[in-house]
């Protein structure tokens, strides 16, 4: 007489990707306890008996897609259903990206731009990223979170004033603070050195914060000084940060940015290939060629389109074409920027060619860059991983389905050390979407931005279902996840 064995959900029929870049294989997948128990051919698991069976005949099983580009600081706690996140089978976000993060932070009046970006002063209450570490796990949001620690929080910290370079004190002090937050499981530094909150620190002031990351096998991620004509010197910089500190580096959302550098995507990957021979280094894009932030003067030159997302003086002006409001108004268009500060901006500032070059590259994780507290967000928040399974994978060829799932899922695992995540394999925690490839698609657009994707049949995280066919669940699973052992090495064998 067969044993019966038993699981929590039985996921029947699948057609597996298992995130490592491999053909796809059918399979039937038990999970149990939160983790991945036992895989078997098609009906290779008919002596299991389960809860739940979840028939995904036609479908794909893929890892949990994981966000490694996000400024969900705050939003995990204050809206921890997740909704951008989960609906797009996102299972673990990354925050703390571009220098900025909600801890360890003590605030000495409004946050500096961009640190606004997670919120106003009432959303900083994490003066150490231990109390941090405490509120997601008390939110338990309905995804995993792991957290960078941003230079530019550190320097509010210690800083009188951030249009300088801090002081040797005042990098003990930043050092002290990341030692603190390293040691409670952060998985690294990130720093956004294109921000004036930023921009003044030298390249010394970065290696010196970054040393100790080396020891506790972290890494050093960078939204670099620039990304315009500038940028192979920038890149330059960044390698150097990592050679100093003996750590990986991440490029965040590599692009080339605005018109007199369209077309040089060839040359910026040339550079990264070429330094990816000595050491680890990779970078992570969003699959659009509209970036989004704060609303920077230096980018308002009239050689592009800017739309306004928000404005604190003037809200009524959210949507409209900066140039549009200038007529309007009777100003120029730098003229109509400073009136409107603060404020938020898409910039039509990419070339589609390049974005399809860096996407395709094999060094390349997805990271959607969304900014939740916009109130007209850009449309990668809600729609980022869709659209590269659909758009780019499905219908335009740039990329085979098992490598878009490759770029989400083990290669963003392995290169942050989330230990046990990235892969459908035995062992591992059982973050899973199902989703159906013909379907599957981005419905998010500039214009109505904040719509679910389509053809996300199911997720679970840590074993939980926490949505299935276009819906919450109310179950939400997730939890702080701390670094664990990051690899270097992608599948390919290099980082």
């Amino acid at each position: 007489m067969a044993i019966m064995e038993k699981a929590d959900t039985l996921i029947v029929g699948a057609r597996v990707i298992d995130g490592t870049g491999a053909p796809a294989v059918e399979r039937d997948v038990a999970v149990r306890d939160g983790r991945i128990v036992a895989m078997a051919e098609p009906r290779g698991l008919s002596t299991w008996t389960a809860v739940e069976v979840f028939d995904a005949r036609g479908k794909v099983l893929a890892p949990g897609f994981i966000d490694v580009h996000t400024h969900d600081d705050t939003h995990v706690i204050r809206s921890p259903q997740m909704m951008p996140k989960i609906t797009q089978g996102v299972t673990t976000v990354i925050v703390g990206n571009c220098g900025i993060s909600a801890s360890p932070v003590t605030l000495k009046g409004e946050p500096p731009d961009p640190m606004n970006l997670l919120g106003d002063a009432s959303a900083f209450q994490y003066p150490t990223f231990a109390a941090y570490v405490d509120a997601v796990n008390g939110a338990r949001p309905s995804v995993n979170v792991g957290a960078l620690i941003g230079h530019t929080a550190l320097r509010n910290n210690h800083m009188d004033r951030l249009d300088r370079a801090a002081t040797a004190d005042e990098i003990a002090g930043m050092r002290a603070q990341l030692e603190e937050a390293l040691d409670n499981g952060a998985l690294g530094l990130s720093s956004g050195l294109a921000y004036g909150s930023a921009f003044n620190a030298p390249p010394e002031e970065v290696q010196a914060l970054a040393e100790p990351l080396g020891k506790a096998g972290a890494l050093y991620t960078t939204h670099m000084r620039t990304e315009f004509d500038a940028i192979l010197d920038a890149m330059n910089e960044a390698y150097g940060v990592g050679r100093h500190a003996s750590v990986p580096v991440v490029i965040s959302h590599l692009k080339c940015a605005g018109p007199s550098n369209w077309g040089r995507s060839v040359e910026v990957l040339r550079s990264l290939e070429t330094v990816r021979d000595g050491q680890p280094v990779g970078c992570d894009c969003y699959p659009y060629n509209r970036s989004s932030s704060t609303l920077d003067l230096k980018q308002v030159t009239g050689d592009i389109d800017i739309t306004i997302t928000w404005s604190e003086p003037h809200p009524e002006m959210a949507g409209k074409l900066i140039r549009e409001v200038a007529a309007e108004w009777n100003v120029s268009q730098q003229e109509a920027a400073k009136r409107l500060q603060p404020a938020g901006a898409v910039y039509h500032n990419m070339s589609e060619d390049d974005v399809r070059r860096i996407l395709s590259h094999p060094a390349t994780m997805i990271g959607s860059d969304g900014l939740p507290n916009d109130p007209l967000p850009h449309p990668r928040l809600w729609g980022a991983f869709p659209r590269v399974l659909g758009h780019y994978a499905r219908d335009t060829a740039l990329i085979s389905l098992e490598e878009a799932v490759r770029k989400m899922t083990s290669l963003s695992a392995r290169r942050f050390g989330l230990s046990e995540r990235g892969e459908v394999k035995v062992g591992y925690h059982a973050d899973l979407v199902v989703f159906d490839p013909e379907r599957v698609r981005d419905a998010a657009t500039f214009a109505k931005p904040q719509q679910a994707a389509d053809g996300i049949d199911a997720v679970w995280v840590n074993g939980v279902l926490t949505y299935r066919e276009q819906a919450v669940t109310g179950a939400r699973a997730g939890r702080f996840v701390a670094r664990g052992a990051a690899s270097r090495l992608d599948a390919a064998g290099a980082f």
